[in-house]
């Protein structure tokens, strides 16, 4: 290693004797990046769109701190708006810069610094009240639904199952462009919770652990509805795929889970105003929180496997207007704060950006919720061998929840007793 380290510095020494102040001490980008590798002993890999053949920087061997290897990435990186990512062992990949995305310790600092904003329920509930008024204005959620045209939905015949039922909803949003969507209802008579599922980014919403969550959940006395993403599933038929990637998805999603809400709450008469929940995961988390900020009628939320103060969503479906520069600057966990003192349930994973939950993001949602004498109103079910997903203990997770805040039957939690049906039962009768 003595000798390697001797090498490295020879190189070094003997580029830099080329160098001069008239050539700004310039060196060819991939020429320093070789000798960064050969003096920190780690390797990078480039992601497809950083190109660094050609490429010459200025002040080079200047950026290099001895005592840094990040430091030392940050000085190279942020002058062609890269960034780096630590992989796993002493792997480091090197992409263009993201705007939702940082490292952990800026979601610290970041945390850190709304902490000092406010110290008691008062200054808390005037910072949340600037947020929710500012998410919705950046979102322009006002302006899309006035927009839309909300004609009378078109519901599929029901379909009965074992203590559930389901049925398809379509509702016209905009001119030609569709709400699509499956109610999952209790068999149950009487008044029922309501859980709104925003869909994440895995196959479509006809696969079959969403089935299994959601029949299981109408199984235990809740009704459920969930809704394609824009530009996914049915809706892609109308828009296209591309169309996913877009601004618009994101006030599009925002005001399905929406509309569903409303819908629901002022048309079917087994629904229980009181017991309103959202869950989802991954970008279905983005939307639950960004849905459990706008609507006030909202009083339970389950985020799985999304939250983090350091990532906003990597799609434009989750972050594509700028509602995180909301209030000077905010971050998803705080405006996951906005729920309390409400109950909330946080699933995350040793898998991905949620690894941060239980020492970060978790004890800042304690924080805020102490304020109104309701710490253990938010909860974390931590699961830090898994990765991310929506598996079985995820989903148990979110049953344990939702069976304790809504009083769900606990009795019939059966996830065998729920009937996988085809994709094409549970698309649309709109063609």
């Amino acid at each position: 290693m003595r000798k390697l380290l001797i090498a490295a510095l020879a190189v070094l020494s003997t580029t830099a004797m080329a160098q001069t102040f008239e050539t700004r001490f310039e060196r060819p980008v991939h020429d320093l990046m070789g000798d960064v590798v050969r003096r920190f002993g780690v390797r990078f890999k480039f992601d497809s769109n950083v190109d660094t053949v050609g490429r010459r920087l200025p002040y080079a061997d200047f950026r290099v701190r001895p005592y840094s290897l990040e430091t030392t990435l940050d000085n190279i990186c942020k002058y062609y708006d890269w960034n780096w990512w630590k992989q796993s062992g002493n792997v480091y990949k090197i992409k263009l810069y993201e705007y939702p995305r940082r490292h952990e310790q800026e979601g610290k600092l970041m945390l850190d610094y709304l902490s000092t904003l406010y110290h008691n329920k008062e200054e808390w509930e005037a910072r949340r009240d600037s947020l929710r008024r500012e998410v919705r204005q950046r979102l322009e959620l006002d302006a899309f639904l006035d927009s839309c045209v909300l004609g009378k939905p078109l519901l599929s015949k029901v379909r009965k199952h074992d203590g559930y039922t389901t049925q398809n909803i379509c509702i016209e949003l905009t001119p030609g462009q569709h709400l699509f969507g499956t109610i999952y209802a209790s068999t149950k008579k009487g008044k029922h919770a309501l859980i709104i599922c925003p869909d994440g980014h895995w196959p479509m919403r006809y696969r079959k652990d969403e089935q299994q969550r959601l029949g299981t959940l109408a199984r235990m006395g809740a009704v459920c509805v969930d809704f394609d993403l824009y530009g996914w599933g049915e809706s892609e038929q109308e828009v296209g795929a591309a169309a996913h990637h877009t601004s618009r998805a994101h006030v599009y999603q925002a005001a399905c889970g929406y509309v569903l809400l409303d819908y629901m709450l002022k048309n079917r008469k087994d629904i229980d105003p009181q017991r309103v929940g959202v869950m989802g995961g991954s970008g279905g988390g983005t939307h639950t929180v960004l849905l459990s900020l706008l609507d006030d009628r909202v009083t339970a939320s389950a985020p799985v496997v999304h939250l983090a103060s350091h990532f906003d969503g990597g799609c434009p479906c989750e972050s594509g207007k700028p509602v995180q520069l909301s209030g000077g600057g905010t971050c998803e966990a705080e405006l996951a704060a906005v729920m309390a003192p409400k109950p909330m349930l946080i699933v995350s994973d040793g898998g991905d950006w949620t690894n941060t939950v239980p020492t970060l993001e978790f004890p800042y949602l304690q924080r805020i919720y102490s304020f109104y004498g309701a710490r253990d109103q938010v909860r974390n079910v931590h699961l830090p061998s898994e990765r991310h997903d929506f598996r079985e203990n995820k989903r148990q997770a979110v049953y344990d929840f939702f069976i304790d805040v809504f009083g769900l039957d606990r009795t019939m939690l059966d996830e065998s007793k729920v009937e996988i049906e085809p994709a094409e039962a549970l698309k649309s009768l709109y063609k």
